[in-house]
């Protein structure tokens, strides 16, 4: 009877302690399947891919990047948004960029060696031709603040506010496509600017979410930005130019030939012609031309 006692434990204990170990077994299994699957998730190393983008892009191009993110996990996109000349200018003094998105094709011809010489003085080669395309279309428009308290409902209104000296307008710089913009349609309308200025009539800008935030705060009567940054912000449109005011506002985009990663930026870039962006860029105002 002791024998067999003794048989008994001992037949317990190994089963005891090969259920421990193979529970054991069981759970770092379990730990390596997981941290595989983390590994599967998150690349240990990401590629990040410069953007230099117009300023009115700001809301799109976010949003996009997250979008983005988990369809291509190893490419981690950053952003630099500023006005498209001094973008331009960045690029022309070697900042470190990827892709350039313009929202005027004066600042990119400035930089692209196959455009006409009359508008690339210098003879600079900084992008990719055969990567250059037109992405996006906006729209120039008059935009007021919450309330519009001088009811100024066009651009007839604001000229004559501006002729009276009753208003006052905001505006992009001149280095800043919504000033170039905005410089035409004083053209079409016969206002000469720096009598305007002279007389503090006008504010300025030097990108356009700079003229936006100004309307948006009441800062001036009324102010001269893109449609997509007059939805972003909120603001009531009272008028919008024609091409005829102002010519087609065309966004073009292109690699520079100094990529680190070319192809990593033409894959970007044939991904905002995808039918996922063109409903991005659609909803705040956004044409897609391809």
């Amino acid at each position: 009877m002791k024998k067999t006692t003794v048989l008994l434990t001992m037949l317990s204990l190994v089963c005891l302690f090969a259920g421990c170990n193979g529970k054991e077994t069981v759970q770092n299994e379990s730990r390596a399947e997981q941290k595989a699957e983390a590994l599967r998730e998150e690349p240990e190393e990401q590629t990040e891919l410069i953007v230099f983008a117009a300023a009115s892009m700001t809301e799109t191009l976010e949003e996009i990047a997250k979008v983005y993110s988990e369809k291509v996990p190893e490419v981690k996109i950053v952003y630099n948004f500023d006005s498209s000349g001094t973008l331009k200018t960045q690029i022309e003094e070697g900042a470190d960029c990827d892709i350039f998105i313009s929202a005027s094709g004066k600042q990119m011809n400035q930089l692209d060696i196959s455009a006409d010489k009359e508008i690339n003085t210098e003879g600079l080669d900084f992008i990719d031709p055969k990567t250059r395309m037109d992405i996006l279309e906006n729209k120039v428009t008059l935009a007021v603040p919450e309330g519009n308290p001088r009811n100024i409902n066009s651009y007839e209104d604001m000229v004559q506010g501006l002729k009276d000296k009753t208003i006052l307008l905001a505006m992009g710089n001149e280095d800043v496509p919504v000033g170039q913009y905005t410089q035409k349609i004083f053209e079409y309308f016969g206002l000469d600017e720096q009598e305007l200025s002279d007389a503090g009539v006008i504010t300025y800008g030097s990108n356009v979410k700079e003229v936006t935030t100004q309307v948006k705060e009441g800062a001036v009567d009324c102010g001269i930005i893109y449609s997509t940054d007059a939805y972003s912000a909120g603001l009531k449109v009272v008028d919008t130019s024609t091409e005829e005011m102002c010519g087609r506002v065309i966004y073009p985009a292109a690699v520079l030939k100094a990529s680190k990663v070319p192809g990593e930026a033409e894959a970007f870039l044939d991904y905002l012609s995808s039918e996922e962006c063109k409903t991005i860029f659609e909803k705040v105002g956004f044409t897609c031309i391809n």
